[in-house]
């Protein structure tokens, strides 16, 4: 057997060359198509006018940056204040407060399932992990309001989470064993609800150490950008948010084109609603024509677009380039990679595991070729942190964008509008 794998090896005449060149390069650079860079070509002929992008540094925040970002645009836009940005350690506090809350009963619901089952194995893998959707943000944002960054700045455990990350997640799996032994020794509820308000105090303590404790009150001053200075005094962040941002984040609806799921067909996700009371996970799952044309809509009419995609594909980080064919592996190795959107998605080689913004678009005889991206990974990457991704990128790689019912084609509406099919905790769609 191993004969006649070395001879089906050495039986390509290049074999030794590319054998160099890999070992020297590795896959990637060898395999790399240096003529995307002329595909993917800086010009675009509807764009939005954005500024400075963020950075999410070494977290996995990019779900409430990308969320940030469409109400920070819309901002500046109305009130002509160039790069204003948001508060993305304000956001994260409370999601660590919001997390820890509900993943407390959902152990105390389930204390009678093993620890090794399933969904156990979900609840504490994923305990107060960096990643989150849409609806998490949004859900926040509507409970707390936002702030101005200057009000509640980035620290070093949010610009790098690894530190209270490794701190939290050890205390929710500690915890959950002292909650999970209550309920089974028959605990009575003031008792058990005692702890559980005491093991909440802790997390509150961790998460106001390693981020400092949210304003109740700010005063919000800017200097538009005519140069004349605007200042109000004693804000809450709630009365910020609806008095500045003319949006209502019940109104937008989280288009998926998940082709393993059925499509024209809602579907929710309780598992990873993290906010009571707050927005549902759901997604409503449809053709990615549907999709594309959603985002066409509100892109034209010049709202920027929360999408969600898998930066893990055929993405080159340094220069911002998302291209199907940036990287001729197969070609290279001599194997068949073939995969369609469906089975890469089925076998988790295919996930949703970035947000970012779409800010612009390129159409030629109306129809898109090229796509703007504005990223959170500050401006040392892409062109000054904005990617540029092909028209077959968008299609293979992108799962989710979060639009405006008033944008949305009657098809997807109706579908929308639908009572969801409840998704495992572990599905493709995590």
């Amino acid at each position: 057997m191993i004969k006649r794998y070395h001879d089906n090896f050495v039986s390509r005449g290049t074999a030794k060359v590319i054998e160099r060149a890999v070992r020297k390069n590795g896959i990637k650079k060898t395999s790399e198509d240096p003529e995307v860079s002329q595909r993917l070509h800086r010009v675009f002929s509807d764009e939005i006018k954005t500024g400075k992008v963020t950075n999410q540094k070494h977290s996995g925040r990019c779900w409430s940056f990308a969320t940030l970002n469409t109400l920070r645009h819309a901002f500046a836009s109305k009130y002509k204040v160039k790069d204003f940005e948001l508060s993305q350690n304000y956001l994260f506090f409370w999601d660590r407060i919001e997390r820890a809350n509900h993943f407390f009963d959902d152990i105390i619901a389930t204390a009678d399932q093993p620890l090794d089952s399933r969904l156990m194995d979900f609840y504490l893998r994923f305990a107060e992990d960096d990643g989150g959707q849409w609806a998490n943000a949004a859900s926040i944002i509507e409970k707390y309001g936002v702030v101005p960054h200057y009000v509640m700045p980035d620290t070093f455990n949010t610009e790098d989470t690894t530190d209270v990350a490794e701190v939290m997640t050890y205390m929710m799996k500690k915890d959950a064993l002292i909650l999970r032994k209550m309920v089974n020794d028959h605990a009575n509820d003031s008792d058990l609800q005692a702890t559980r308000d005491k093991l909440m105090s802790d997390v509150y303590r961790v998460a106001a150490y390693a981020f400092g404790e949210p304003p109740t009150k700010f005063d919000l001053e800017y200097r538009d950008d005519d140069h004349k200075y605007h200042r109000e005094a004693g804000l809450t962040p709630l009365d910020f948010y609806h008095k500045y941002f003319d949006i209502d984040l019940h109104d937008y609806v989280v288009v998926t084109n998940a082709p393993d799921h059925k499509l024209n067909q809602n579907y929710s996700m309780p598992w990873q609603n993290n906010v009571y009371g707050g927005i549902p996970i759901q997604f409503a799952n449809v053709d990615f024509d549907l999709l594309e044309q959603a985002v066409l809509a509100q892109l034209k009419a010049g709202e920027t677009i929360w999408v969600g995609n898998d930066v893990l594909q055929q993405m080159d980080r340094k220069r911002g380039l998302m291209d199907a064919h940036l990287f001729h592996e197969e070609e290279l190795l001599g194997v068949d990679f073939t995969m369609d959107k469906a089975d890469r998605l089925a076998t988790h080689q295919g996930e949703c595991t970035h947000a970012m913004t779409l800010t612009g678009v390129n159409l030629v005889d109306g129809q898109p070729d090229r796509w703007k991206i504005e990223n959170s990974w500050g401006d040392k990457n892409g062109d000054k942190g904005y990617f540029v991704m092909s028209e077959e990128w968008f299609r293979e790689y992108t799962y989710e964008a979060v639009i405006n019912r008033r944008y949305l084609p009657e098809a997807v509406k109706k579908v929308a509008d639908q009572k969801p099919i409840e998704l495992k905790a572990w599905d493709s769609l995590q």
